[in-house]
């Protein structure tokens, strides 16, 4: 491809990227939602199936968005709602075509930065196909990390830009992207470091104190070493002016103070979401030593892709000393290396602290979530091993004969068995449960995947493969409400309402016995709500009360709730309130029919007749095959006295259904009582 014009050489690479990458991750287009924060984020998320509006567009920029604020991302699956509905065909199209453009840009800004056509390629190409990218692609709840990747590198590009001529209007570029960047995913708060770092290498505008010929090579521009007698003159990569390092940063403060920003507002939502863990439950050494093992373990799974999984659980205190130790070796085995070829390799220490600096927020220092590392958080970091890859093979083979064809071979087969591995892993994307089934096939001790497979099961009818799941859930983590509440519903659905209720309560006590500040789980109302179902199926009106006036605290708008209240409240004979909790109901959804009839009903025990038909013949109008509503509206008439008009309703009924028994029976009353009044007279 040498021989091809230099102006051609890039769109045929572009192309062939598009090709690779789209060709590894078309089958995506096939595969459904997964029941793991895909309901959370679109298919349950009421402010996303409420469609793009005013009010979704306000709340998408001042609330958080399943424990995180990133309204951009939020906007994305608006967007996609609006546009695609439920299907998930193209939620995830738009995943895809999101990390095409990535995997594009990571070319195009390799390429602006170094001027190394190959090397950028061979980047960009690994970037796009390697099977940790597989999460982030598949998963629809990820579309956070692909969008932030974007803006990432859009102001990479900007930045780049920027150093060419500085001015107002480009650094305003650079601004601009890095914000979009951070209201898409918060991570992105590492991106001013990875400038400074750019700074050094391949941009080369940090000038050193004190500079010796030795600190420069071919590899680092011979410009340094020509000019290192007068820095203030000098100059990096393409006529790059040269800065001292507080100069550097010093320009980059209005990016840190959007990072602090950012940062604030990320933990306190995460830890009023209840997801940020108190150093008494992992305490610091812990973290430590699992951030040390994970930086390690994501080099090896980089390198040798097996047994990925959606979730991995922390392992606690309980991980292995040999293990820990051959981490501490390689890292800083690694480390050494970089700072021995500080001056003439200068890509190696930009591409390993590129790597260690943007995993540090979600290296787990401070946890957020139950899980040990995850493989999506390699989606940006992998840019700085795989530089360190490219151009460190570059130097290997600099002095060796036919160097271009066997690299070229040998980039060929790396590629080819990243996209082959990637086609493996994308098929367990394919649905929930081969997701899960996967996972827990490659992981141990897996308590949120036995929960979420079990979920599966229980929706699916296999009620008692779930119960085993739940079980097996509570004996690796017995103190997890979710599992507790899960188990209670699959306990209910056998028809063990006692068993149900207790382990209803056993979630409810756990999540009073934590300490959550201003945060309360969403499965305490659920709790309530399915402890208030139980008990109202078992005739126990009073206890059912107290526990849905606790549930509807928590979810007032919660319509399943409402109803059941309503419901309950009426056995009661608390016609008042029930009349209140069903207008409610209207109120949220004038289309109900079944809060309408109930209203009828409820209208009909306070003696408002009138209005409790007036109510069933709005039903009636919507559903006028509803027998149910034909024979309430001839019981009221004949307490009016009107029994030849609710003999028209009867003979209505029995014309929808001959076989229903009770209009059958009422019309008879009915006329049997017409008959007994003609004989009397």
């Amino acid at each position: 491809m040498d021989r091809v014009p230099v102006k051609y050489r890039s769109v045929l690479i572009s192309v062939f990227l598009v090709s690779i990458t789209f060709g590894t991750f078309w089958p995506v287009l096939k595969h459904e939602f997964v029941r793991y924060d895909d309901d959370k984020y679109v298919t349950e998320n009421p402010h996303v199936t409420g469609g793009m509006t005013l009010q979704s567009v306000v709340w998408a920029f001042t609330r958080p968005h399943f424990y995180m604020w990133h309204p951009l991302t939020s906007l994305s699956h608006l967007l996609d709602y609006e546009l695609f509905g439920l299907n998930p065909f193209g939620h995830h199209l738009t995943s895809l075509l999101l990390h095409i453009a990535n995997v594009l840009l990571v070319f195009r800004v390799l390429k602006r930065l170094t001027g190394a056509v190959w090397p950028s390629a061979f980047v960009a190409a690994i970037f796009g196909v390697h099977p940790l990218q597989v999460e982030s692609v598949a998963w629809v709840a990820e579309r956070k990390n692909v969008l932030s990747a974007l803006f990432w590198m859009l102001t990479i590009a900007a930045y780049v830009r920027f150093t060419e001529r500085p001015n107002i209007g480009r650094y305003s570029l650079v601004v601009l992207t890095f914000s979009l960047g951070l209201m898409a995913k918060p991570v992105v708060v590492t991106l001013p470091c990875v400038l400074l770092l750019l700074d050094y290498w391949p941009l080369q505008r940090l000038q050193w104190r004190h500079q010796s010929r030795g600190e420069n090579s071919p590899h680092t521009g011979s410009a340094m070493i020509r000019q290192a007698h007068h820095p203030e003159q000098s100059r990096g990569k393409a006529g790059h002016q040269q800065l001292s390092l507080l100069r550097l940063l010093g320009e980059k403060i209005p990016l840190f103070i959007l990072t602090a920003v950012v940062s604030v507002i990320t933990y306190i939502a995460q830890q009023r979401g209840g997801v940020v863990s108190e150093l008494k439950s992992i305490p610091v050494s812990y973290r430590a030593a699992n951030a040390v093992i994970s930086y390690a373990t994501y080099i090896a799974k980089m390198l040798w892709p097996s047994n990925l999984a959606v979730f991995y659980p922390h392992p606690g205190g309980d991980f292995s000393a040999v293990r820990l130790a051959a981490s501490v070796v390689l890292l800083a085995a690694i480390s050494v290396c970089c700072v021995y070829f500080f001056g003439s390799r200068k890509y190696l220490a930009t591409g390993w602290l590129w790597y260690l600096g943007v995993l540090v927020p979600v290296i787990g220092l401070v946890q957020a979530g139950a899980q040990e590392r995850a493989d999506r958080y390699m989606y940006v970091p992998m840019v700085g091993l795989l530089v360190m890859v490219a151009w460190g093979a570059g130097d290997l083979a600099a002095k060796r004969r036919y160097r271009e064809v066997m690299s070229a071979l040998l980039a060929v087969v790396i590629v080819s068995a990243a996209m082959v591995c990637a086609s493996l892993q994308l098929r367990h994307w394919q649905n929930s449960l081969t997701l899960f089934t996967h996972t827990l096939n490659v992981t141990r001790n897996n308590y949120v995947i036995h929960n979420n497979y079990a979920n599966i099961l229980r929706d699916s009818g296999k009620v008692d493969e779930a119960i085993e799941h739940y079980t097996r859930c509570l004996q690796l983590s017995s103190d997890s409400p979710e599992a507790y509440n899960n188990l209670g519903n699959a306990l209910a659905a056998k028809g063990k309402m006692d068993e149900a209720i207790a382990h209803y309560e056993k979630a409810i006590e756990l999540v009073g016995n934590q300490k959550p500040g201003r945060y309360l789980p969403p499965v305490l109302a659920e709790a309530h709500y399915n402890l208030a179902e139980a008990l109202r199926i078992q005739k126990r009106f009073d206890g059912a009360v107290e526990h849905y006036a606790e549930a509807l605290k928590l979810k007032p708008t919660d319509l399943d709730i409402l109803h059941g209240f309503g419901l309950t409240l009426a056995e009661l004979k608390r016609f008042d309130e029930a009349v209140k909790y069903y207008n409610k109901m209207l109120e949220l959804e004038p289309s109900n029919v079944i809060a309408r009839g109930l209203l009828g009903l409820a209208l009909a025990g306070q003696g408002k007749a009138d209005e409790a038909i007036e109510q069933f013949r709005i039903v009636l109008s919507k559903h006028p095959d509803d027998v149910e509503m034909y024979c309430n509206v001839g019981i009221l008439l004949e307490q009016q006295g009107r029994t030849d008009e609710a003999i028209k309703e009867y003979r209505r009924a029995i014309e929808v259904n001959p076989a229903y028994d009770k209009a059958r029976s009422l019309l008879d009353a009915a006329l049997a009582k017409i008959n007994s009044q003609k004989t009397e007279k």
